[in-house]
């Protein structure tokens, strides 16, 4: 969460580069206001030395200032945490409305349908859906190896290769009904996350089952990748009842 400090510097920075022109410590103080901070005009002034002493911003004369590129480099760092922090405070809100036994309740069924389909996915998948399952997986791996969020929707795609690669319409149709609730699979992928584990990485071990053909390891792979979840659900509310 972006603190009191951080907010004022994210505005401030926000203002230099938005504006048209060079800003002043006037127009800063006005456009400050505005956002419902109340600063001053020599209290605008001293923001803006203190943007030059570190490279933020660069003097135009007596014209103002424009942001520097560490300048434009630190307003994207706050603006990135700054969303990572309106994607927490999401996430809390959605999860209020989940119990845990809920959660549960949906991995187990969902473990009853997806053993069977990726037991047959290992049998019927084709050579293309086998690399569209791979395609996604890696991209799954690089966002969360770079942080890059939430890897809700690989997740949804990586399930539905599976489900359609298992060349059966009822189990397809069956786990399509259970991911009706959009927000169940971003809210595990947000538990996922908050107990520092990898989905990507169970991901990997059914692709190289479906891959080899082999129905056995794929159905022992999805079950494994399931009961983890189960875990981490528990796991996440033992962390927060227990702060």
């Amino acid at each position: 969460m972006l603190t009191d400090k951080d907010k004022q510097e994210y505005l401030a920075l926000l203002i230099i580069n938005q504006s048209d022109s060079p800003v002043g410590s006037g127009y800063l103080s006005r456009e400050l206001k505005n956002y419902g901070c109340d600063v001053s005009e020599a209290t605008a002034g001293r923001i803006l030395a203190l943007y030059d002493s570190i490279g933020f911003t660069n003097k135009m004369g007596f014209q103002g200032r424009v942001l520097s590129a560490d300048g434009i480099a630190r307003l994207k760092e706050l603006e990135e945490k700054k969303t990572r922090s309106e994607q927490g405070l999401e996430f809390f809100k959605i999860l209020e409305t989940k119990t845990p036994e809920e959660l549960i309740d949906v991995l187990v069924a969902r473990r009853a349908i997806e053993r069977e389909i990726a037991r047959l996915a290992a049998i019927h998948a084709t050579e293309e859906e086998i690399k569209d399952l791979w395609q996604v997986q890696r991209l799954q791996h690089e966002r969360a190896h770079h942080s890059k969020g939430m890897a809700a929707e690989q997740d949804v795609a990586f399930h539905r290769i599976l489900a359609k690669a298992s060349r059966n319409k009822v189990l397809e149709g069956a786990m399509e009904l259970i991911r009706q609730d959009g927000q169940l699979t971003p809210v595990l992928e947000y538990i996922r996350k908050e107990v520092h584990s990898l989905v990507a990485l169970d991901h990997a071990k059914i692709a190289t089952a479906v891959e080899q053909h082999d129905p056995e390891s794929a159905e022992i792979a999805m079950v494994d990748h399931i009961e983890n979840l189960i875990r981490d659900v528990k796991k996440y509310w033992n962390k927060v009842e227990n702060a």
